[in-house]
């Protein structure tokens, strides 16, 4: 099955060469580019991407709103941040829900292997942001879950989206959804790079 990808970036050279990269390693990809957020916007919103790997400094930005305003126009897309800034800014756009970062600075491998993980685990986060999120908050207690709740977290923070948890769990979506409000209130989380903070810190 292919992978559709959108690589928004406003640097031909980032472009050409990040498609040529994932063209060779990521198998059946389908590679798309958008040079502003105008345009990265237009796109998602009239074809399904699986993953859209967004540089955070392109004309017309809107900041950490991209993040918002992406995921809603296609809640199940994955958003790898592509910057060339610090990991500290990184994390906070991971608040808002992008599924991971990466370097510009970032050899070409590190590039295909953080697709590839986003793609099989739902997330790509280095070291340094997962002992940034894991420090910044305390742990809420997952006891407070019930099973199926704490199945659907488990499912979540894997990065499986609505219709993957539907398929494995036998339930309609409109339920999902409402177990993962339940979810987010029970923790005191607002989105899924919480979730996946409090899930590292209760399996390490």
């Amino acid at each position: 099955m292919s992978k559709n990808i959108l690589i928004a970036d406003d640097h031909d050279i980032v472009l050409v060469g990040t498609s040529i990269i994932l063209e060779s390693k990521i198998k059946d990809a389908v590679i798309d580019q958008a040079e502003d957020y105008p345009k990265t916007l237009e796109k998602i919103s009239r074809k399904k991407y699986d993953l859209v790997i967004l540089d955070i400094n392109m004309p017309e930005s809107k900041n950490k709103k991209m993040i918002t305003e992406i995921k809603a126009l296609d809640p199940d897309i994955k958003i790898l941040i592509f910057s060339a800034y610090e990991e500290e800014i990184a994390v906070q756009y991971i608040k808002q829900g992008a599924n991971g970062y990466i370097s510009k600075l970032s050899k070409s491998e590190e590039i295909s292997d953080a697709v590839t993980k986003i793609f099989s685990e739902g997330y790509y986060y280095p070291s340094g942001i997962v002992n940034q999120l894991i420090s910044e908050s305390p742990l809420d207690s997952i006891k407070k879950l019930s099973e199926r709740e704490y199945e659907i977290f488990t499912l979540m923070v894997k990065g499986n989206g609505n219709l993957e948890i539907s398929n494995k769990m036998n339930i309609q979506m409109p339920t999902i959804s409402t177990y993962k409000k339940r979810i987010h209130k029970k923790l005191k989380t607002n989105n899924i790079a919480d979730l996946i903070k409090l899930y590292q810190t209760y399996i390490s």
